[in-house]
């Protein structure tokens, strides 16, 4: 496809990328070529930010200090913007409450009679999950570095940041309308077709990105964003150079200015080429 429009790198100074389905490649990779894009970046004094639903240390894994020009600094929006830190030192996090939790995991534990499915409870300092079936850990376990399997998540003793659920078939027609319920109480976000995320109302990536921008002095067209599913709207609309991935979710596609090559194609890194290579 054709590449979409993009800004004068003298006129960014913020680039914020979703990691599953935008970032990452089709086998769940950070292309090899955004490493020397990223030197290019710094050296221009622009901020690249992973802002994901993924766990805080499989966000920072997925960007080593070897490779990471200011890892030093590195910025991390993790767990669908209810934990961010920077620099490795936490600058917000935002927890549920433990009877809203309890509220979740009977929900989720309801559904199993007739899902394949389970909850993942998201803590501070690892995630939990009650199911130890080699099949579920697998689908867990590239989203959560830190993982723990416990007899009973009510009994989990952590700050929980969110409660993610997977569902083997569809979220949207399984977790989803299960947890509808709650939503008077909480967020409830389908992150992607497998996964419905569940946290407190007022956190989201869009929020965490206002956040950023305050505390860096930098406006939203100074900023690039680039997603593809529905927990990525809110940042579309912090950045005046919004894209969607090609064969992202069909709201974001209509939320986002711009459409760039898909995942698989590597469109976060084609986009970002063409900027610098522009400059």
């Amino acid at each position: 496809m054709t590449l979409p429009p993009v800004p004068h790198l003298d006129d960014v100074r913020l680039v914020v990328t979703d990691m599953d389905g935008t970032l990452l490649d089709a086998d769940g990779h950070v292309p090899d070529g955004l490493w020397p894009l990223l030197a290019r970046l710094h050296e221009a004094g622009v901020l690249l930010v992973p802002a994901s639903g993924r766990q805080h240390a499989t966000i920072t894994a997925a960007f080593p200090a070897d490779r990471t020009p200011g890892h030093a600094d590195l910025v991390v929006i993790a767990e669908n913007g209810t934990y961010v830190t920077r620099g490795g030192t936490t600058v917000a996090t935002d927890a549920v409450e433990p009877a809203s939790v309890a509220a979740i995991v009977h929900a989720v534990r309801g559904l199993r009679a007739t899902r394949d499915g389970g909850a993942v409870v998201a803590g501070l300092r690892s995630a939990y999950v009650e199911r130890s079936d080699a099949e579920f850990l697998d689908r867990v376990g590239p989203y959560y570095t830190d993982l723990s399997v416990v007899d009973d998540l009510l009994a989990v003793d952590d700050q929980v940041l969110k409660v993610a659920v997977y569902d083997h078939l569809d979220s949207a027609t399984g977790p989803y309308p299960a947890l509808e319920h709650l939503r008077d109480d909480l967020q409830v976000v389908v992150s992607s077709p497998h996964w419905v995320d569940v946290m407190n109302h007022g956190v989201n990536k869009g929020v965490a990105l206002r956040r950023l921008q305050s505390a860096l002095g930098i406006g939203a067209a100074q900023t690039m964003v680039f997603g593809d599913y529905l927990n990525d709207l809110e940042m579309m609309s912090a950045a005046t150079w919004s894209y969607a991935m090609a064969g992202a979710h069909p709201e974001v596609l209509a939320h986002a200015a711009h459409t760039a090559p898909s995942n698989a194609d590597h469109g976060v890194v084609q986009v970002l080429r063409a900027m610098l290579d522009a400059a």
